[in-house]
């Protein structure tokens, strides 16, 4: 077995529950059995390695620890994990890479070795880091990590020249939106959408039942056009309407439906979206998908404030100049200042491909490799 692969394994399990801690997993190996494993439990609660240390109680003792995150050396809502590693006995911790967080960063080995424990780093690094990809920007910015998620036929549309998007793509390309939107602190869509597909935007497992963990829901609402009525403000979670300009009624009236308003100063008549990272990164709210229309999503690829893409493209042409595409704003006056991306993986999800690619701004700022 690769130990530290079934680490990463454990982590993935985390991942959504566990905002804004990291998402890690831990495997505690002795004369080649696993004795203890674990992963991050929500916050407030155990970190990897003391779930670990706990199921393999005194067996720890001489125990070789995986982990796929230098361990915690702060105070926080949980205590540090080295002094415990420490006292159970353990003789050698392998981890994957170094914790960002400067409270962190170097510290936490530094202490296990002080106290005679053989530290390891360096183990499948690149897989850790894209697994926190989300904790990395945000530790590093104070910032969201941004994701933009579109669904579009192969010429690059989300609607017809009538609005009409339902459906795009396959079942299984839907499954994996919802997926990526459970393992979301927050999603975003404008208030195009909201007003042309009045969506839920919920995390909802196989029989269509809402989850019980949901995203912060967000609708850029400049003016308060969002209907009392709208779905999601029928459904369980949070949702908030970000505006810069909300007549005092139509505020009232979404407040008395159930929607936190958040006022931001306007630019060129719109919402500040960079106001409004800054706003959520004060939340705590680690990671925000960005699901449409193509308005929204020009807004944020003209301001370079995307950091990751994942397209789901069908295999199906709809033509017409006046259909909807994929992204909108002012866009590129040239090839060659098109927005690169990199790392680009192509997946087929059913009859669908899923695109994944990193703009080269973000890709050069937060150190993917």
């Amino acid at each position: 077995m690769d130990h530290m692969k079934r680490a990463l394994s454990l982590a993935q399990q985390a991942l959504g529950n566990c905002s804004p801690n990291p998402t890690v997993g831990a495997v505690l190996i002795k004369e080649g059995q696993v004795v203890g494993e674990g992963f991050t439990q929500p916050p407030g609660q155990p970190h990897a390695e003391i779930v670990a240390l706990h199921q393999a109680g005194s067996r720890a003792q001489g125990a070789t620890l995986y982990v796929t995150l230098e361990p915690c050396c702060h105070h926080g809502r949980t205590p540090p994990c080295p002094s415990r590693i420490i006292q159970a006995g353990v003789s050698e911790v392998r981890f994957a890479l170094l914790d960002p967080d400067p409270r962190v960063n170097g510290k936490g080995g530094k202490e296990l070795e002080q106290a005679g424990v053989r530290v390891i780093v360096g183990e499948d690094e690149e897989e850790a880091r894209k697994l926190n990809e989300a904790y990395f920007t945000y530790t590093q910015t104070h910032l969201p990590y941004v994701v933009a998620k579109y669904a579009a036929s192969m010429d690059g549309k989300i609607a017809t020249r009538e609005g009409n998007a339902r459906w795009i793509t396959s079942a299984a390309a839907r499954r994996r939106s919802n997926e990526l939107r459970g393992i979301s602190d927050a999603v975003a869509v404008g208030i195009g959408t909201i007003l042309a597909d009045d969506p839920q935007l919920t995390v909802r497992d196989d029989k269509d039942v809402p989850n019980m963990r949901q995203p912060l829901r967000i609708v850029i609402d400049s003016v308060g056009r969002t209907p009392t009525t709208a779905r999601l403000l029928q459904e369980p979670g949070e949702v908030i309407i970000v505006g810069a300009h909300i007549p005092p009624r139509r505020a009232k009236a979404l407040r008395q439906a159930g929607a936190e308003l958040i006022e931001l100063p306007a630019e060129d008549g719109s919402v500040n979206l960079k106001a409004l990272l800054t706003q959520l990164g004060k939340r705590d709210i680690t990671s925000l998908l960005i699901e449409g229309g193509g308005a929204l999503l020009g807004s944020f690829f003209d301001q370079g404030l995307i950091d990751k893409t994942i397209a789901f493209i069908a295999p199906i042409i709809i033509g017409g100049a006046n259909a909807v595409p994929a992204v909108a704003g002012t866009g590129s006056a040239s090839i060659a200042q098109a927005m690169r991306l990199r790392n680009v993986t192509v997946e087929h999800i059913g009859e669908d491909l899923m695109v994944v690619g990193y703009p080269e701004k973000a890709f050069h700022q937060y150190g993917q490799s």
